[in-house]
């Protein structure tokens, strides 16, 4: 914007002149008089005009020949029916079809839907800074009989385009108007007190024309100016900035207690371990050496069972070492009483014989020689050589000196070497 052009005066300019040649527009002729002009032949349709919304138009069917002629509404649409003559209309309603003699009657339609008008108003806040404000409204027509006389549905292709340029116009300029009255913080931050300031104009001027308004609602608030939005963006930002800075450290803060906590804990845990696992090898120890010192234990007391029962045994043994010794000394003694007993029976037969012996006269002698001679021949030894003894007397003494000199003469020869 420079001192030679002004952009946004000649932007505002040329929308009022818009809107100027919208509402200056030769409204199409109304139904009635559309069926009239296709008597003489189709009068050519021109194009909707800048600004309107096409499509709007009404689907009306006209049926019949003539002046005996049925007009077909939809049933979401308004018609109003008059005839020649008649101050009231013959027809008023939604969806009324009726007969229709286009040389005495006409009618006009306009739709019964819900209209929704997009606004963007180009506004002017308290700080002389550029606002595109963008809204919408949404109406209907509440009483036809009123609007109908009051407004505009004359356009056979978009009855709605004047009502809508009207309704625009207004809201346009209370939204500036309410703008005006406001900073760009306001306006930014709540967009209430201009919706409000919209529902409550909009309504005072439909009400008495029939109509009503169903919603109003702002879409977007948008700074012109690049610049200004940018200045005023930068503090946001630099708030934002900080605080992420400052969540950032809090982040790296967070995240290095973290880390020492969790070494602590790591290290507690370490030292919790060792401990654990230092008590745990005391413990094995002491089980160990406790196991050990039972093993030591039962050892020592088998190995006193053992020594205990080593001395039983050998007590059992000394014990029947003992009693067999005092049997063998007892027997000893036995058989040496019996040997004694013997000795001294054969001592005194020893004495009894040799008393015997001496008590034997040389004739008993002899006689027990001569009776053992045949034992002790068998029992000499085979003679290689013999020698001859001669024995003689005549009995008395000298039969015994005989016999004593033969027995001698025996031991002699026996005592003789083979």
């Amino acid at each position: 914007m420079n001192e030679s052009s002004n952009s946004y005066l000649n932007e505002v300019m040329q929308q009022q002149a818009d809107v100027v040649q919208e509402l200056k527009k030769s409204a199409r002729p109304s139904a009635g008089m559309a069926l009239r002009q296709q008597v003489g032949g189709s009068p050519a349709r021109p194009s909707p005009s800048k600004g309107s919304v096409s499509g709007n138009g009404v689907d009306v069917r006209v049926t019949g020949l003539w002046r005996f002629q049925t007009v077909l509404v939809p049933p979401n649409a308004w018609v109003v029916h008059t005839r020649r003559g008649h101050a009231e209309p013959l027809h008023l309603g939604l969806g009324v079809s009726f007969s229709f003699d286009p040389y005495r009657d006409s009618f006009l339609v306009a739709p019964a839907t819900m209209q929704t008008l997009a606004i963007n108003a180009k506004c002017i806040c308290s700080e002389r800074q550029g606002i595109l404000v963008q809204a919408y409204v949404q109406w209907i027509v509440d009483d036809f009989k009123a609007a109908y006389q009051k407004l505009d549905f004359s356009d056979v292709d978009d009855p709605m385009r004047i009502v809508n340029v009207q309704l625009r116009e207004q809201a346009e300029a209370s939204i500036k108007d309410k703008v005006a009255s406001m900073s760009i913080d306001e306006i930014l931050a709540d967009k209430r007190p201009i919706i409000d300031e919209l529902t409550s104009r909009l309504r005072g001027v439909a009400e008495g024309q029939g109509l009503k308004i169903v919603q109003v609602q702002i879409k977007e608030a948008v700074v012109s100016s690049t610049t200004v939005w940018e200045t005023l963006q930068k503090p946001f930002r630099e708030e934002k900035a900080r605080l992420a800075r400052i969540a950032e450290l809090d982040r790296q803060r967070a995240i290095q207690q973290r880390e020492v906590l969790d070494s602590n804990d790591a290290e507690r845990a370490r030292i919790a371990a060792d401990n654990e696992t230092a008590r745990m090898r005391r413990a094995q120890e002491v089980e160990l050496a406790r196991s050990r010192g039972e093993l030591e234990e039962t050892r020592v007391k088998a190995e006193l069972l053992q020594i205990e029962a080593q001395q039983r045994l050998d007590a059992a043994r000394a014990d029947a070492e003992l009693v067999a010794a005092d049997k063998a000394l007892v027997h000893k003694q036995r058989e040496h009483d019996a040997a004694v007993a013997r000795e001294r029976t054969s001592l005194g037969l020893e004495i009894e014989r040799r008393q015997m012996e001496n008590d034997v006269s040389v004739a008993r002698l002899d006689e027990l020689l001569v009776r053992s001679l045949p034992a002790v021949a068998a029992a000499l030894p085979r003679a290689t050589k013999s020698e001859v003894v001669s024995i003689s007397g005549d009995g008395g003494n000298e039969g015994v000196v005989a016999v004593a000199a033969l027995v001698k003469g025996l031991r002699a020869l026996l005592a003789k070497p083979d």
